[in-house]
């Protein structure tokens, strides 16, 4: 029986990983072995990133509710509880996009929410 190589396989695995690795820096981005360590880096990174992401988006949107709470004349905290108490379940994002685009149907949910409390 033929003796069978990997040359193939290894050419493969080798072009994939040099292909994910195309805009490096340098060596990072020619030769596998640093490639394939800074390919293996920047995927720990993209990891991480994707959680912070949705970190900072929660974040945003809050800072978006409070501003607009503040200007309808009521706390953060006490909009949210007064919002659970009369159970309107509207989550943050779309809390923070009606406080953009419509400040009178905000103000009527910050009413709610006082009347609730």
């Amino acid at each position: 029986m033929a003796r069978i190589k990997g040359a193939m396989t290894t050419r493969k695995r080798r072009a994939k990983v040099l292909k994910l690795a195309k805009g490096y820096y340098g060596s990072k981005s020619k030769l596998f072995k640093t490639a394939k360590q800074a390919v293996m880096k920047s995927g720990n990174y993209a990891y991480v990133g994707r959680k912070l992401k949705k970190r900072d988006f929660r974040r945003l949107w809050i800072t978006r509710i409070s501003a607009a709470c503040k200007l309808n004349n009521v706390n953060y905290s006490t909009f949210i509880n007064g919002l659970k108490k009369a159970g309107i379940e509207l989550n943050r994002k779309m809390l923070s996009e009606i406080a953009i685009s419509d400040p009178e149907g905000f103000a009527a949910l910050v009413d709610k929410a006082k009347a609730a409390l």
